[in-house]
């Protein structure tokens, strides 16, 4: 009997029924305490330009623990105005008992000094957790294809076009040469993709700097738009800088229409903070530092080549079994950059904040140039293809990458599977491992000496062993390279039938393309297969993608329901 009153009683207990006219409320878990939260730190550009900023963070905040406050041109230190902003937003993070504090400075320029100013005083507010400081905007990719497209709303013809991209910030000679270079750096991405008559950089003075120096400064950037413009051609003008904005027509921006309104120029005086890449700069600044939560979903990426229904069913099949555990979306080709965007787009629709990226070919380093500039990985312009540079995508994901699955001792089981589903009698059979191969002789040698690897622990599975095994390559899409290929085969092929049978076991993702017709009338039999579907493929893509989400993403795996971190780890993307 007191068992099942103690039994009633707990029951009442959970469910919080009220018991005899007293309510008994069901006890409270204490609340998972956040990781990490994020400061904006963003200019103070008056009500018009903070309400446009504003409008942007708070599509972040949606997705974020952050806070904003914007500092104006007068913060001069700890009695400054703006100390209360500052303080206020710390004061928040730890009464949330937040551990790190990473801040985004909405800044273009590094050398701001208003960004330095509160840099400097930073250390003197209290806040208990750690604070880490992100790079500014000038220092990434995404803040290129922003001033790319400001280029590109305005150029027609940029071969007769003079282009002229003006920033705002300057103290003095040292910060205007420091600001200079960092808008060179950000007009080489256009000079990489478009090929301009010239291109002109010039920085406007701070309303903080003396005011001789700004007025003789500022002189000097007009006379040069206006002399650039006096010269043959169309003068394209960016004004490529955060300005204030306190209503629609007291602005920078309007200043400038105002101050070239008589000189024959095209310009685009579009807002830099109103750009979609401005949001995803933003995410992808705080996915970089967000832990990686246990059963969080993980995107993946796959490149095959691709081709027909037949090969992309062989591939879809050796994919299968990974779907259970990660959200993965195909984008065969090349690095084709438009599939490649669609497949990241379509992992960030569902929520995705890290992504695998998978070259899934035969070598590591094959396609990896060119795919990591379309990801946004590498500041390398790649090898052109078909004349252009392929486009880099718009994300917010953290990516890290990997490829080369016949560099994988997996791959040296599925050429033995092959063999023994045509081998009759080994030691009077040779074996020929039969390759696309590659334009690249270096790359060439790299493959025989694994090659090589794979075949002596495939003669070690045979008693006796084969008569011969060679891993050969036809380098079937360059003609030349293919004619020597192709010799060194066929005296291989023949040399074989001399003393026994000639196999061809077909080295490629799925079928085997032309062999049979550049093989034509030599005697040999042939598995032509291909490696696709095969467990042995499904396990290289897991364990790949296992090995990327231990050693490259996040500084943690967190459990879901704790604090406490399971793994650290330091790496950064690949």
């Amino acid at each position: 009997m007191v068992k099942q009153l103690t039994l009633i009683i707990f029951l009442l207990l959970l469910i919080g029924e009220n018991v005899w006219g007293m309510q008994i409320k069901r006890p409270q878990l204490k609340a998972q305490s956040p990781q990490i939260g994020f400061l904006v730190l963003a200019p103070d550009r008056g009500f018009v330009g903070n309400n446009e900023t504003l409008s942007v963070f708070q599509e972040f905040k949606k997705e974020y623990l952050a806070k904003i406050i914007f500092v104006g041109r007068k913060y001069d230190g700890l009695n400054s105005n703006y100390s209360g902003y500052i303080q206020k937003a710390f004061s928040s993070f730890d009464e949330l008992s937040v551990l790190k504090v990473v801040i985004l400075p909405l800044f273009l320029s590094k050398y701001n000094h208003i960004l330095q100013e509160v840099r400097k005083n930073l250390p003197a507010y209290n806040f208990k957790g750690q604070i880490q400081w992100n790079k500014t905007m000038s220092e990434s990719y995404l803040t290129g294809q922003i001033l790319f497209d400001r280029v590109n709303k305005i150029s027609r013809n940029p071969n007769q076009e003079k282009l002229v991209v003006l920033g705002r910030g300057a103290l003095d000679e040292k910060s205007e040469n420091l600001m200079k270079k960092e808008l060179e750096e950000l007009s080489d991405y256009i000079k990489q993709r478009k090929i301009f008559k010239s291109i002109q950089i010039g920085i406007y003075y701070s309303y903080n700097a003396k005011d001789k120096l700004r007025v003789l400064k500022d002189d000097e950037v007009n006379d040069m738009v206006i002399h650039t413009a006096a010269k043959k051609g169309n003068t394209l003008v960016i004004p490529f800088f955060i300005g204030p904005k306190y209503s629609n027509m007291m602005s920078l921006t309007h200043f400038f229409d105002r101050r070239f309104k008589d000189i024959d120029i095209i310009h685009n005086p579009e807002e830099i903070l109103l750009h979609p890449n401005i949001l995803l700069w933003m995410k992808k600044t705080a996915n970089k530092y967000m832990p990686l939560y246990r059963h969080q979903p993980i995107g993946v990426v796959i490149m095959p080549h691709g081709a027909t229904q037949p090969y992309n069913d062989a591939i879809e099949k050796t994919i299968e079994p990974l779907k259970s555990n990660y959200k993965i979306e195909m984008a065969y080709g090349m690095g084709d950059a438009v599939t490649i965007q669609n497949a990241v787009s379509k992992l960030e629709d569902q929520g995705i904040k890290k992504i695998v990226f998978v070259r899934m070919y035969p070598r590591s380093d094959q396609l990896k140039e060119k795919t990591d500039d379309i990801l946004g990985l590498s500041e390398k312009i790649p090898e052109q293809w078909d004349g252009l540079i392929p486009p880099q995508i718009r994300s917010s994901s953290i990516i890290n990458t990997f490829g080369g699955y016949e560099e994988d001792n997996l791959i040296a089981g599925i050429f033995l599977e092959r063999i023994k589903e045509i081998s009759k009698k080994p030691s009077e059979e040779t074996i020929i491992l039969l390759a696309h191969g590659s334009s690249d002789d270096q790359a060439e040698i790299l493959r025989k000496k694994k090659m090589k690897d794979h075949i002596n622990w495939i003669q070690k599975q045979f008693n006796p062993t084969f008569k011969n095994i060679k891993g050969m390559s036809l380098r079937e899409d360059w003609p030349g390279k293919r004619e020597k290929a192709l010799n060194e085969i066929v005296n291989f092929i023949e040399e074989g039938n001399k003393r026994g049978k000639v196999i061809v076991i077909s080295n490629r993702l799925y079928g085997s393309g032309p062999y049979k017709h550049f093989l034509k009338g030599l005697n040999f039999e042939m598995n032509s297969k291909g490696l696709a579907p095969h467990p042995n493929l499904t396990r290289w893509l897991e364990k790949g993608i296992k090995s990327v989400i231990k050693n490259n993403f996040s500084q943690q795996i967190v459990s879901p329901n704790t604090n406490k971190l399971n793994i650290t780890v330091s790496s950064t993307a690949g």
